[in-house]
């Protein structure tokens, strides 16, 4: 996510220039978010967002660090607002629908996810998390349909195979598991790893 590839000291160097500049201080918050350190990205970002309340990449990239340290709810409050401000971020709204599903807010989910699909039908990370909400609410079918949509869109990622081998897995449909489990080895070899493990090994 940095812009920076020679590490963090370019960005404090040019924060501690302007040390009162937010777009210095988002640099600063992604670089520490691409390297996993996201409760500096945090402390830096409410800075940020202190100096321009409004500033959408700034309320997104919290969201993002929020969300690593498990902090649904205030991730989702941020994902909130930057939807306000940017409706047609259908990222921020595919993080919301997975932290409102997350807090077990299945309805508001689906409405999310709902909405987003409107402003983007083809995103298949859409039908990863609307597929996860009718798995949680043993809408077995709605959920095969969402993963299947979600692997029509993105047959070369990981994430629907994944999605669709947990499904295989909660209706102890075992030959679609390993068929998925042979697919993920080239896709997503640590996914596979443990699904072997657990299954096949």
């Amino acid at each position: 996510m940095s812009k920076y590839a020679g590490g963090t000291e370019p960005l404090e160097e040019a924060l501690r220039q302007v040390p009162e500049e937010p777009e210095k201080m988002l640099d600063l918050a992604l670089h520490h978010i691409a390297c996993q350190r996201n409760a500096e990205a945090v402390e830096l970002l409410d800075s940020c967002i202190a100096l321009r309340p409004r500033h959408a990449a700034a309320l997104y990239a919290r969201a993002v660090a929020n969300l690593s340290l498990n902090n649904y709810r205030k991730a989702g409050n941020d994902f909130l607002r930057v939807i306000v401000l940017d409706p047609r971020n259908v990222d921020a709204y595919r993080h919301l629908g997975f932290v409102q599903h997350t807090l077990g807010k299945e309805d508001a989910a689906r409405k999310t996810i709902r909405k987003a699909l409107a402003v983007d039908p083809d995103c298949a990370g859409l039908y990863c998390v609307l597929g996860d909400v009718h798995l949680d609410l043993c809408e077995f079918d709605a959920a095969k349909a969402a993963f299947d949509k979600a692997l029509e869109l993105a047959p070369d990622h990981a994430e629907p195979h994944c999605k669709i081998a947990m499904y295989y897995l909660s209706r102890g449909d075992m030959k679609g598991l390993k068929r998925e489990y042979e697919l993920l080895k080239s896709l997503d070899a640590s996914m596979a790893e443990q699904i072997g493990s657990l299954f096949f090994s």
